[in-house]
């Protein structure tokens, strides 16, 4: 049996229960399309909320390690072209030693190559000095979170000492020979460090290439947790834009029903 009151407007009270719960939805609805996010607030999505700042906190971390890194690749690129530049002078002193050593030098043209000599062998003890090769380092370069985190190495030291081109002299033919020798093992000496230096450039390359890598993955992985769907949530606008129109007018309906009742007591 139907009651009427004046009282108790149920209708009007569950019509407008709708329009809140409808408007509130609208408003989210809203704030993703203007933020882009799906996750605006902890209430939004506690538990994703969490999920996507740990992988936001490892993108971060990422893309340090991938600066790190080619940082690291300036410091052995420097090193390596004074390296090479070494060499360069290791082959100079390979051809003045070979002249020195033939029979048909005479003395004074030993004198003569020896000065040379000498002064290449200076050069390269001042370029160990200015490109800091002069002194056996640890090399090591974090580029991503772990305990296996870093690229590292020992870089030897590359003087005319550690190369054993100290006290060599072209001023006799069996010092010649002598010195010939001994720039052949400083060239393969070198050569090892030079070995090093390549493998720790490959290493980075290739942390590097991991890191891009990572980043470009867990940035998708935290966009499907944080980032709005547009193309849902225009819809979900769509939606709750006629809800909501719709939610007023019942709700004004609902509201005037009541002074039908009214004409109950008109007599």
């Amino acid at each position: 049996m139907a009651s009427f009151s004046v009282v108790s407007n149920v209708a009007s009270t569950n019509a407008l229960a709708n329009l809140v719960g409808t408007q509130n939805g609208l408003g989210r609805a809203l704030q993703r399309l203007s933020s882009g996010f799906r996750i605006n607030n902890s209430g939004d999505d506690a538990a994703g909320l969490a999920v996507a700042n740990a992988y936001q906190a490892s993108i971060s971390t990422y893309k340090q390690g991938i600066r790190n890194a080619n940082d690291g690749l300036s410091v052995l690129q420097i090193k390596d072209g004074a390296l090479g530049n070494i060499q360069t002078l290791l082959n100079r002193l390979a051809t003045l030693a070979s002249q020195a050593a033939s029979g048909g030098t005479t003395d004074g043209s030993r004198a003569t190559l020896d000065q040379e000599f000498q002064s290449i062998l200076a050069e390269i003890q001042r370029e160990s000095t200015v490109a800091g090769t002069s002194v056996l380092s640890g090399f090591s370069v974090f580029v991503s979170g772990g305990g296996n985190g870093s690229v590292a190495g020992t870089l030897s030291a590359v003087t005319t000492t550690t190369l054993g081109l100290n006290a060599l002299v072209l001023t006799g033919q069996a010092w010649a020979v002598t010195a010939a020798a001994a720039i052949a093992t400083a060239v393969s000496n070198l050569g090892q460090v030079q070995g090093v230096i390549g493998t720790l450039q490959n290493r980075l390359q290739f942390a590097i290439g991991l890191s891009q890598s990572q980043v470009t993955n867990t940035t998708a992985a935290e966009s499907r947790i944080r980032d709005a769907n547009i193309a849902e949530e225009a819809a979900n606008m769509s939606r709750l834009t006629i809800l909501n129109q719709a939610g007023i007018a019942a709700l004004a309906q609902a509201n005037a029903s009541t002074q039908g009742v009214l004409s109950l007591l008109q007599g």
